[in-house]
């Protein structure tokens, strides 16, 4: 059962959300989450601007103006009175220039702004992909706030900079901040750096719910089977089960195999609930035939229901007619 996308949606929380309001060629001023720890500076009045504003429309259409001319145009609207929407949308056009120029603004914009146009200048640096504009995120998430990290983590994730993510969760100060990046890494599908990780410092829960979204189904396997680290063991077989696809034979017969093999109360539960996530009705038809005891057979039978109902009904009338 492929719940990648799920997984990865999960890990959105860290990706400034758009706030809709009009269709444009240029996206909407993402969401930007306020910090708590930074004294707020006293709100100046702002306009809400219309989709159709004279003053959007002219932002558009520097898009149509070669970046040579436009560069030097944008550079001033950023520094002057304009209003916020616009400077946002001005960091996009910056964003999507071919120059050098271009990026050292939006570095230098995401370095010395406040608030919501540091964040946005931040993402557009993830959105260009530049790699000496992606390099100087490093100070910035070194020594900004929560709303800091997370937005050049954001970038890293929209530029796919594996490798930048990895060097954060290698050097990180806290459970928190190492989960946030091995979560990013996993949305990534970067596995080796994931198992690079484990190997160093050995595998936590997030470490192996990471692996779980990047579907790294063969680290699992292997955990799950070892019942020597009964934490992990049970961490691993919830991971596999959301790691399977509805083809992964080899997967479901792992939990199958564990689900007979132990008389770990929990462990048994985690593999009957990794086969629901995977959707393998077919195993716990088996498993619910092969049982006799009641209380085991309940569970089966309400976990199948969960994932199969046609699956379920002989098994139903069978229970509720006696019949074999």
């Amino acid at each position: 059962m492929n719940l990648k996308m799920f997984l990865v949606v999960s890990c959105l929380f860290l990706v400034q959300v758009a706030n809709g309001k009009e269709a444009s060629v240029i996206p909407p001023r993402p969401e930007a989450p306020a910090s708590p720890a930074a004294p707020q500076a006293p709100a100046r009045p702002s306009r809400v601007l219309e989709p159709d504003s004279l003053h959007l429309v002219a932002v558009e259409a520097l898009m149509s103006v070669s970046p040579e001319r436009a560069l030097p145009l944008a550079m001033k609207v950023l520094t002057g009175s304009a209003d916020d929407e616009v400077k946002t949308r001005v960091l996009f056009v910056i964003s999507q220039m071919d120059l050098p120029e271009a990026q050292a603004v939006l570095l230098e914009t995401a370095r010395n702004s406040q608030g919501e146009l540091r964040q946005e200048a931040i993402q557009m640096i993830g959105i260009g992909g530049d790699p000496h504009a992606l390099a100087g995120l490093t100070d910035i998430y070194k020594n900004g706030d929560e709303t800091d990290r997370r937005s050049v983590l954001s970038a890293y994730l929209i530029a796919d900079d594996s490798e930048a993510v990895f060097k954060i969760a290698s050097n990180a100060k806290n459970e928190q901040e190492f989960e946030e990046a091995v979560h990013i890494l996993g949305a990534m599908d970067a596995t080796h750096l994931l198992r690079k990780l484990g190997e160093g410092g050995g595998f936590g829960e997030s470490l192996i719910q990471a692996l779980a979204i990047a579907g790294d189904t063969e680290s699992l396997k292997r955990m799950a089977l070892d019942a020597s680290n009964p934490e992990q063991q049970l961490a691993a077989i919830q991971g596999l089960g959301i790691a399977l696809d509805d083809d992964d034979k080899e997967g479901d017969s792992t939990l199958l195999q564990i689900y007979r093999s132990t008389s770990n109360v929990q462990v048994k539960e985690a593999a009957r609930q990794g086969l629901m996530m995977s959707g393998n009705s077919e195993a716990i038809v088996v498993l619910f035939k092969d049982s006799n005891d009641d209380a085991e057979k309940s569970a089966l039978l309400r976990t199948l229901t969960q994932i199969d109902d046609e699956a379920a009904l002989p098994l139903i009338e069978s229970t509720l007619l006696g019949k074999p």
